[in-house]
């Protein structure tokens, strides 16, 4: 193992790196609702005894997108303890920082803000579960950003073009290009790769003595076609790649053969999913840098909660369990308690070398029983365990695999049936359920005016971003843009050619995904800025019936009012008090109820439109059901459109026949980063000269050994 005299030096970048912290995870879970708080903890309190230069953070800092006061509160109170402070911080920027965060109000890394005190810079870009939504895009890291605890970098929106701006880092002669790029919905950034769109800038002087750092959230393992970016996506000129979105740690960095940079993949630090992937032990990095050599320190985290796992194949026990033996539910409960107590066991084992750890472990046996078997009751069992483990609801998972089906046993080869591996449920997406809907359904059914893609984007925004007017706004929008096609090819008023031309215009826009992406950009833009509006016209109407309250208080009574004055104003302020939000017409009759009165005309000049605010919880069917377009050349044609959605989704909450269990992964809405004047736009034709090396034991992975500098042709 190569070594370095002092790792200490001048020259020597110290860079903390984590990803996936997931703060407010369960929060208001009594056992594990300050889990993620403690291990955050854990993880600056690290970067502060090790003296690191800066933090580094992959994304998912934050579990949910809105986070809570109580997140947000903990997470602004642990970056003050731990990243505030007199420690003066040892290496420069270079590059433009204006470029570098556009986005906010203060453009310059917040260790130079003359009015902050910083010890400790943290880097991060944001992820899948904290991205920017809303109508002005802002994400908590936005939040953080502006009291200058965080440089947020790594943003991009262009849905045509990516240029991933470097920031420029120099310590002593150590210079590091640290790119970073947050997560965008893994299928367009595949098609942006593909096209050539996604370009990584280069400085122009001196580009080869670049240490280059890469900070991706992305799908590494690939779940479909294009659900994934694959690393060959990568330029080659990168040293280092850190990888977030996935939880599994494997944090020593391993060599990709084809592009010979390297990648490390951290993992989330708290087990958010009982997957054999959050069973591994959670680490974070401790990356040294010097000149183009590296070496990756792993950390183990001493605060995660315990998580014990582990499988049961009824079928491959046949001498304890026989499906015909009427006791065999109760034989099969006292096996998996046995193998419960076994993992109880294991856990504490693991604990007494460690205090630090929680007290009560995660546990998840997961039972096929396949085979003829019969599952028992989860709840009773768990209430066995309900002071001992921190997931009793959680412990046992009964899943069932399913075999091929063949016509007959002559078309079977008993040969070729693989298992499959167990699961905790199949993962699917609205757009996919959208699209393989409208692909297999009968011909009545289908799509003749919106597209699949368009409608699965709008739905997705609806359910993931609560953006309660998406699917009106898209339905809108696409059928304005009909209209205006039709009147322009001056389409004769007969049916059959209204339909011919509406299928040729569906189908070329299916073709052109850039412009359709631009239609469900711009509805979901006419979407939040209907949203804005509808909320400063709740606040108006709010504060006028707050006054309207005062000045009966003060002496006017009912009393002096003719009867029909008093049903009228009495039946609309009971609407507009006990279902705020529910529909228009309600908002409407209250103002009608009370422009009866002679004050409310001399003030007849302010009128407002009547609000639609949509409640809370409302369903994905509310939201087709609220929608009544406005009589029109093809309004006949929205309703069957909409009709067929309805009961598309009603297929989807009803059909149970085949799912077992199904989560919805969202996607997320993709984000935008300028072009910086001090890096030149230089592709990646040749191989630069890496002299980069390494060489990894169990703990360590060390690349301060040098070697000769090679060029590769790619």
């Amino acid at each position: 193992m190569s070594t370095v005299n002092s790792q200490d030096d001048e020259d020597t970048f110290k860079i903390l790196i984590a990803t996936d912290i997931h703060l407010g995870y369960l929060e208001k879970d009594p056992v594990r609702g300050s889990d993620t708080f403690v291990t955050f903890n854990e993880i600056l309190d690290h970067a502060q005894k090790n003296e690191v230069d800066f933090v580094l953070l992959g994304g998912d800092l934050f579990h949910d997108n809105k986070p809570s006061r109580k997140t947000v509160h903990t997470c602004l109170e642990s970056l003050r303890k731990y990243c505030m402070g007199d420690r003066p911080v040892q290496f420069e920027i270079l590059s433009d920082q204006a470029v570098n965060f556009h986005k906010s109000k203060f453009p310059w890394v917040n260790y130079q803000d003359g009015n902050l005190n910083i010890s400790i810079p943290v880097f991060s870009i944001h992820g899948n579960h904290d991205d920017p939504t809303g109508a002005d895009a802002l994400c908590a890291l936005d939040i953080l950003s502006c009291a200058g605890l965080l440089n947020h970098f790594g943003y991009s929106t262009s849905v045509e073009k990516i240029d991933i701006n470097p920031i420029l880092l120099r310590k002593g002669r150590t210079q590091i290009a640290l790119y970073g790029l947050g997560a965008i919905p893994d299928e367009r950034l595949y098609r942006m790769f593909v096209n050539k769109q996604v370009t990584m800038l280069r400085p122009k002087e001196d580009e080869d003595s670049w240490f280059n750092l890469f900070v991706i959230h992305q799908n590494r393992s690939k779940h479909g076609a294009t659900n994934y970016i694959p690393e060959q996506f990568l330029d080659d000129f990168i040293n280092l790649v850190v990888w977030g979105h996935e939880h599994e740690c494997k944090i020593a960095p391993c060599q990709n053969e084809q592009q010979r940079f390297y990648v490390s993949q951290p993992g989330s630090s708290v087990v958010t999913s009982l997957s054999p992937g959050e069973a591994v032990k959670k680490h974070i990095g401790l990356l040294h840098v010097k000149g183009k050599k590296m070496k990756m320190q792993k950390i183990a985290l001493e605060t995660v909660r315990t998580f014990q796992m582990e499988d049961i194949v009824l079928a491959d026990h046949p001498d304890l369990f026989n499906p015909d033996n009427p006791k065999v539910t109760q034989a099969i409960q006292a096996f998996c308690m046995e193998k419960v107590e076994l993992m109880l066991d294991n856990a504490e084992r693991e604990r007494l070398g460690n205090p630090r750890q929680p007290e009560k472990p995660l546990i998840r046996l997961r039972v096929d029983y396949a085979g003829g078997f019969e599952p028992f009751s989860v709840h009773r069992f768990s209430q066995k365990y309900i002071d001992r483990v921190a997931n009793p609801k959680d412990i046992i998972h009964f899943f069932r695999r399913r075999e091929q089906k063949g016509k007959n046993d002559n078309d079977l080869n008993f040969g070729k049936l693989v298992r499959r591996p167990a699961s905790e449920g199949t993962t699917l997406r609205v757009e996919d359920l959208v699209k393989q809907y409208f692909q297999t359904a009968e011909k009545k059914v289908q799509l003749s005016l919106l597209t699949e893609r368009g409608m699965g984007e709008a739905v997705q925004e609806f359910v993931d971003k609560e953006e309660k007017d998406a699917i009106e706004e898209l339905v809108k929008f696409q059928l304005e843009k009909t209209q205006r096609f039709l009147k322009e090819r001056r389409t004769d008023a007969e049916e059959e050619k209204i339909d011919e031309e509406v299928r040729k215009f569906r189908e070329s826009r299916k073709k052109n995904t850039e412009e359709e992406d631009e239609e469900v950009r711009e509805a979901m833009t006419r979407a939040r800025a209907l949203r804005s509006e509808d909320a400063v016209l709740v606040e108006a109407s709010s504060d006028e019936e707050l006054m309207d309250t005062g000045t009966r208080g003060t002496g006017d009574s009912d009393d002096a009012l003719p009867g029909t004055m008093r049903q009228g104003r009495g039946r609309a302020r009971g609407r507009a008090r006990g279902a705020r939000g529910q529909n228009a017409t309600a908002r409407g009759s209250s103002r009608r109820g009370r422009g009866s009165t002679s004050q409310e005309s001399a003030t007849s000049s302010r009128t407002y439109k009547p609000v639609s605010v949509p409640a809370k919880n409302m369903s994905i069917m509310d939201a087709f059901k609220s929608f009544k377009p406005q009589a029109s050349l093809n309004s006949s044609k929205s309703y069957s459109e909409l009709y067929k959605l309805y009961h598309f989704f009603q297929d989807i909450i009803d059909d149970d026949s085949d799912m077992e269990e199904v989560s919805v992964v969202p996607s997320k809405v993709n984000q935008r980063l300028s072009t910086t004047p001090s890096v030149s736009k230089r592709g990646s034709q040749s191989q630069t000269s890496r002299g980069v090396d390494f060489e990894s034991d169990e703990d360590e992975f060390d690349l301060f050994r040098s070697t000769p500098p090679s060029r590769r042709t790619k």
